[in-house]
């Protein structure tokens, strides 16, 4: 196995570095304040000026749709292992660097399904601004009334009624729908109740401005309301031309699978980011601090933990670069096991980390003085977000078990 980056990526690399210090890391303050004040003005989802001015500055660097992958995109696009790299830089100010350079969830995992299975119209019409920073988009999948984590176990309903279909139900956790600028949500309904268990499911494109669609409310985080928010949303007689199929009908679950292998590990080397931060506070801080007598750095407890952290976050990054050169090499199907595992080991890995330096920080560590809270708010929703840690620990012992009970 080779993780050696290209020269195309550590071009990239370097770049995306010289931004993060000189522009995103700085900003931080700024976006902070900017939040606050639109909060008053009632605008608690409007951008922040200076994301705005972020993704300008990114763009004239080069740093823009850094995920798509080479066979994609051939004159800027890289492979998932070289994007793994990138994902873990950008990981380390969540809120503004995967944004900034037009790399962050939803919109990614989306664009690539309208570049895999768009109609040309299609392309045209959502993926182009997608690709071109001018307004997001949602992925509806997860329902209140059902354990989504079992895509057979989805109610909204998809139904054909001559050129429209029709569309009711309700979802919640629909990333990205409190900000004006989402305007296109891919939505996973059923098509066929009565079909093969994975055959039943479909994906159609739903305008948020469609007559039935109704944004009900966004979700607090523990407490932390996520600039884009985290909505719930109703569907009541939802029609949309039957041209907003996305592929084929029966095809959603498939469609579903082939968006989160490389989203994945997107999710998780963002994961790594906040990991590699939280333990760069952590190292500062002990090294600062002066408790009975001298710096926390000399406590032996302090030490095992700054080691213990440093020691997960290597294997953790290792399984998932291990995980990217799979699809690299041999596709996404190769790696289906790899992928549910470092979907529960890289978030686990992550807020471990980072609740050493909360601890370390002490009472600042809860507060807002540092990233530090937001970060575990952040990393505990990953255990849940695109299937729970034991939906995944499920598939890996059945891959494993596989190989003895031949199934």
């Amino acid at each position: 196995m080779d993780f050696g980056l290209s020269e195309r990526a550590q071009e990239h690399l370097g770049r995306l570095q010289e931004f993060m210090d000189s522009h995103v890391y700085p900003a931080e303050p700024v976006y902070a304040a900017q939040r606050a004040e639109l909060r008053e003005q009632g605008r608690e989802h409007h951008v922040p000026q200076i994301v705005e001015d972020l993704k300008v500055e990114a763009r004239k660097r080069g740093l823009w749709n850094l995920f798509l992958p080479d066979s994609e995109d051939p004159a800027h696009g890289l492979s998932v292992t070289d994007y793994a790299s990138l994902a873990e830089v950008t990981g380390r100010s969540p809120s503004l660097a995967p944004e900034a350079t037009n790399c962050a969830a939803p919109d990614t995992g989306n664009m690539e399904v309208l570049h895999l299975f768009g109609t040309p119209e299609q392309k045209e019409r959502w993926l182009k601004p997608l690709l071109d920073g001018e307004m997001r988009s949602a992925f509806a999948m997860t329902e209140p009334d059902v354990a989504s984590s079992d895509a057979t176990n989805i109610s909204t309903r998809i139904e054909r009624d001559g050129d429209h279909y029709v569309i009711n139900g309700r979802k919640w956790w629909i990333s990205g729908t409190a900000d004006p600028r989402c305007k296109i949500m891919i939505v996973m309904g059923k098509t066929d109740p009565e079909g093969h268990p994975y055959r039943q499911q479909s994906m159609v494109l739903v305008p948020l401005d469609a007559p039935g669609v109704e944004v009900v409310r966004p979700l607090p985080v523990f407490g932390y309301q996520d600039q884009h928010g985290h909505c719930e949303i109703t569907f009541t007689d939802v029609r949309v031309p039957v041209e907003n199929l996305v592929g084929e009908e029966g095809g959603g679950f498939a469609i579903a699978q082939a968006r989160l292998g490389p989203g994945r590990i997107h999710h998780c080397m963002r994961a790594i980011g906040m990991a590699e931060r939280a333990l760069e506070l952590m190292c500062e801080r002990a090294a600062s601090r002066v408790a009975f007598g001298g710096p926390l750095a000399k406590q032996g407890v302090v030490r095992q933990q700054i080691a213990e952290s440093r020691m997960a976050i290597e294997q953790a990054r290792l399984l998932t670069l291990k995980t990217a050169w799979l699809i690299d090499e041999h596709g996404v199907q190769s790696a289906r096991s790899e992928v549910a595992a470092i979907k529960v080991i890289a978030p686990r890995v992550a807020l471990e980390v980072v609740d050493r330096a909360i601890q370390v920080h002490g009472g600042a560590g809860v507060s807002d003085d540092t990233p530090l809270a937001a970060m575990w708010a952040g990393l505990r929703t990953l255990r849940l977000a695109d299937g729970p840690d034991e939906v995944h620990v499920r598939s890996v012992a059945r891959a494993e078990l596989g190989k003895y009970l031949g199934k």
